[in-house]
């Protein structure tokens, strides 16, 4: 797919971007286990978060398509401002934008969009993974016009800046007609009283982003809050991680892209019995199976985006797309990793912080278990 003139030079901005603003200060940030608020305002200012957003409520008027483009370029780079910015939109902004009401719109749109203020998306339970509505004990009754929340949530990205705004949170509101729980959606504001949001989680990798558990202890919000009808919270959350498994296959081709341009550098630099390493075949031919991983994860997102912006059925594509790319993530981050040997294995060199970044593609918008899962079924194997 030859893109057009408009995502092109989109393309080449964010490239730019990635290459002379969060390049040169990544690393330290990355160390230290800091958020990148400066990075984040900078590209509240380029739009990036209002991308798919209409311009009537603060965004771009562009597509998802071009959220992705962005998402690779910025993971070519570095994985937590990239994982920042896809939380921000695809678990954030875009569940309002699809499912809010006008008030809901026209409250939290605006700074949603302009990267002032973060929205997070609180589904996963400590207890439930993979098993969301078997594994979900977070509750919301009503009470006096007020939506009484108890539970906690685990793994929330961006939940716990000194920007976030709110978390729209899954919880069970009452039992529906086959039996099974009623799931809803509802929006709490950061600051609202019961609403604790626990220290930072000490992960592998993603280490400038933010990640936290949540809980919820009597939480009070206004009954206005329900994000869209009551119930229909278990169909937001599945539309919500469609669209988002194929902006984690953008951010994984990013990084598996990544992978090839550091080592592609690398390989003309080191020299061993003298020649530079690239010269000798057996590192040629790892890296042209890392760009064919790369290539072919590409085609597989810009796939599954091109169906879903055409309005067609695009589950099983997303999940194709989702599971090849964050497979090349991995292979790429392995093979980049001994391409640069010793080095490799340090923190100073990007490919150190790919390695670390890779593992989490293969778990976090469904496991790749998972996407076999739906693969299968889309396929009509489960009602063999």
């Amino acid at each position: 797919m030859r893109l057009s003139d408009e995502y092109e030079a989109l393309r080449k901005t964010v490239e730019e971007f990635a290459r002379d603003v969060v390049a040169p200060v990544i690393g330290d940030l990355y160390e230290r286990g800091e958020f990148p608020y400066d990075i984040v305002r900078q590209m509240g200012a380029m739009g990036l978060f209002g991308l798919p957003i209409p311009e009537e409520h603060g965004g771009m008027g562009g597509d998802y398509f071009a959220l992705c483009l962005a998402l690779e370029e910025l993971a070519r780079v570095d994985s937590s401002v990239a994982i920042t910015l896809e939380a921000a939109v695809s678990l954030g902004a875009m569940p309002i934008y699809r499912f809010g009401d006008a008030e809901q719109r026209a409250r939290w749109l605006p700074s949603l969009t302009a990267g002032e203020a973060l929205g997070a998306f609180g589904l996963t339970e400590p207890g439930g993974g993979s098993d969301v509505p078997g594994g979900m004990r977070t509750t919301a009754r009503l009470e006096g016009g007020e939506w009484v929340i108890n539970g906690t949530k685990a793994f929330i990205t961006n939940s716990g800046t000194d920007i976030t705004g709110l978390v729209a949170v899954a919880a069970i509101t009452g039992e529906g007609a086959n039996g099974r729980p009623e799931i809803s959606t509802i929006l709490v504001p950061s600051g609202t009283p019961g609403f604790t949001v626990s220290k930072k989680y000490s992960k592998v990798g993603w280490s400038a982003s933010d990640t936290r558990e949540l809980s919820f202890a009597d939480c009070r919000v206004p009954e206005g809050n329900l994000l869209g009808a009551r119930g229909r919270g278990y169909a937001q959350f599945l539309q919500t991680l469609d669209e988002g498994r194929i902006a984690i296959a953008a951010l994984s081709v990013g990084l598996a892209q990544g992978c090839v341009d550091e080592s592609l550098r690398y390989v003309r630099e080191r020299r061993a019995f003298g020649h530079p390493i690239g010269h000798y075949q057996a590192i040629q031919f790892k890296i042209a199976n890392m760009e064919v991983r790369a290539h072919t994860a590409r085609l597989a997102y810009y796939h599954a985006a091109e169906k879903m912006l055409a309005g067609e059925p695009f589950k099983k594509e997303a999940a194709i797309a989702k599971l090849v790319s964050s497979d090349a993530a991995m292979d790429n981050a392995r093979d980049a990793t001994q391409i640069f040997g010793g080095y490799g294995f340090m923190n100073e060199f990007p490919v150190g912080r790919f390695y670390r970044d890779a593992k989490i593609l293969e778990i976090g918008e469904g496991t790749s278990e998972v996407q076999r899962m739906l693969i299968a079924r889309e396929l009509g194997l489960s009602d063999l």
